[in-house]
């Protein structure tokens, strides 16, 4: 079963690597990916939102989404399964970016974007969904640069997206006994 979903991770990757690469998503995809380096992007989004009333649900199913993504994805699952990352496995590869140090699953890009998206689509359809595709080409960013395998991406989807409902959730649910 590893070697199947491995060897269909890396003809995924190969094939995006020999049929999308181009001049254009070269300079792209390093610069968007950069917005979900440390989180920082998907932090600020939740530290906006919460300096709005009307907004405040939404900022605090991110943040609550963010530690969940933090505690499990990065300090947890990570660490546990220690994957090696794609370019790490096929040293050949050029990188367009700097080498990421930690392990590759699950994507903790793609679990703070699908995160931040599903907390959002909790709150509001139209920005929600908007905020889904925003996840998605985090995603496949990082199958384009060749630092994640899909399956860590198809994870990181999962997670991030199960953590921000279970978080919209709980806000919903503490702000429904206050009021």
């Amino acid at each position: 079963m590893m070697n199947w979903l491995q060897s269909t991770d890396f003809a995924i990757l190969d094939w995006i690597a020999e049929n999308l690469r181009c001049a254009f998503l070269d300079l792209f995809f390093p610069y968007f990916s950069f917005l979900g380096n440390g989180g920082w992007f998907f932090i600020l989004t939740a530290v906006v939102l919460l300096c709005f009333k009307k907004t405040r649900k939404v900022g605090l199913a991110i943040g609550l989404a963010l530690i969940f993504g933090l505690i499990i994805g990065n300090l947890t699952l990570k660490p546990l399964i220690a994957r090696v990352r794609p370019f790490d496995a096929r040293p050949y590869i050029e990188l367009i970016i700097s080498k990421p140090s930690e392990f590759s699953f699950p994507s903790g890009h793609t679990l703070a974007a699908f995160e931040t998206a599903s907390a959002i689509f909790m709150f509001n359809k139209k920005w929600g969904t908007y905020a889904l595709i925003f996840a998605a080409v985090m995603g496949f960013s990082r199958l384009y640069l060749y630092v994640h395998y899909p399956s860590d991406v198809i994870a990181g989807a999962i997670l991030g997206s199960a953590f921000g409902i279970v978080a919209a959730v709980i806000i919903r649910r503490i702000f429904k006994k206050v009021t």
